[in-house]
C-alpha cells in the first residue's frame, strides 16, 4: 500500500490504566508501536493525566511517567522482543497492555502521533480543566527536558529519604549528575500559598549534607516556580507580591536556586550539553 511513499508494516499495543481490576474501568494512557521489519520501537505516554485523575484521584502519575522511560529503555535494549511477552510478564498491577494489532504507518513518529490522537489524547471537544499549580509546572518542566532529549537520562521521583533519613516522604521531581555535582529540580507552585516552598526549604539542609555523604558530590537544588506576573504578584497586588517574595526568599535562604518556568529552556539546554546528548 502506498501514498507517495511505501508504508511500514508495524504492530501496536495500547496501554491502559486500570485502578480497579474488579470494576475493569480503564483509561488509555499510552501506545507502543513497533516496526516489524527494522525492529524499531516507539513508546509514548500521555502528557495530560486529567482523565486518569478523573477515574482515580489518588493515581500516582509520577510513577506512571517513570514507567514510560523504563519501558522505552527495555524495548530499545530488546528490539526483537515479543510485545505480548511484556503483557504476560505484566507491567504493573494497574497498567495493562492490549493484544498487538497490525498497523501500516508512513513512519514510526507519524504513526504514533496518529495512534495517540485516535486512542489516548482527549478529543478537542472534550473540555477538561486546564492544568494549574504544581501539575502545570511539572508538565512544562518535562516538556522542556524532553525537547532537549534528556528526560529519559534523568532520575525521576528521587526519594529524599536516600539522603535525609528513613520516613521522609518528599520526592524530588527530577535530577541528574554531571561530574562532581548533583542537579535536582522540583516544581514548587506559589499559586495557593507558600507551603510548598517551606516544605522544600525545611528539607534543603539535610539534602545538601546527604548528597555530600552518599554521592560525595555537591548538590544544586533548584525550585521551579511560576513567574510573578502569571500569579498577579505585582505592585498593584501588594499582598500577593509580598507572599510571592516571601516564598522565593525563604527558599533562597536555604541554598535553593529559584527558577521560573521561563528559565526551563535554558536549563534544559545546559542539561543536554552536560549529558552530551
Amino acid at each position: 500500500m502506498t501514498t507517495g511513499t511505501e508504508r511500514r508494516s508495524c504492530e501496536f499495543c495500547l496501554l491502559r490504566y486500570v485502578p480497579d481490576a474488579v470494576r475493569n474501568e480503564y483509561v488509555h494512557i499510552g501506545v507502543i508501536l513497533r516496526d516489524q521489519e527494522h525492529h524499531r520501537v516507539e513508546v509514548r505516554f500521555t502528557r495530560d493525566w486529567r482523565r486518569v485523575r478523573c477515574l482515580d484521584p489518588d493515581a500516582d502519575t509520577a510513577l506512571l511517567e517513570g514507567m514510560e522511560s523504563d519501558l522505552r529503555r527495555r524495548l530499545q535494549a530488546e528490539k526483537s522482543a515479543d510485545l505480548m511477552r511484556l503483557h504476560e510478564e505484566s507491567l504493573s498491577l494497574s497498567v495493562q497492555m492490549t493484544e498487538a494489532k497490525a498497523y501500516l504507518a508512513e513512519s514510526l513518529p507519524a504513526g504514533i502521533e496518529q495512534l495517540m490522537r485516535l486512542y489516548v489524547d482527549p478529543p478537542p471537544r472534550e473540555r477538561l480543566p486546564r492544568l494549574r499549580g504544581r501539575a502545570a509546572i511539572q508538565a512544562q518542566m518535562r516538556a522542556e527536558f524532553e525537547h532537549a532529549m534528556v528526560w529519559d537520562l534523568m532520575r525521576k521521583r528521587i526519594a529524599a529519604s536516600e539522603y535525609t533519613r528513613p520516613g521522609d516522604p518528599l520526592r524530588i521531581d527530577a535530577g541528574y549528575r554531571p561530574n562532581g555535582v548533583v542537579r535536582m529540580f522540583h516544581a514548587v507552585s506559589l499559586e495557593a500559598g507558600v507551603e510548598m516552598a517551606k516544605v522544600l526549604a525545611f528539607s534543603a539542609a539535610a539534602l545538601h549534607s546527604g548528597v555530600k555523604r552518599v554521592e560525595d558530590a555537591s548538590l544544586e537544588l533548584s525550585a521551579v516556580i511560576e513567574p510573578a506576573t502569571k500569579l498577579g504578584a505585582t505592585d498593584e497586588e501588594p499582598e500577593r507580591l509580598a507572599m510571592y517574595r516571601f516564598g522565593v526568599e525563604t527558599m533562597e535562604e536555604h541554598r535553593i536556586r529559584v527558577l521560573t518556568t521561563s528559565d526551563l529552556g535554558r536549563v534544559a539546554d545546559t542539561a543536554r550539553r552536560e549529558l552530551r546528548v
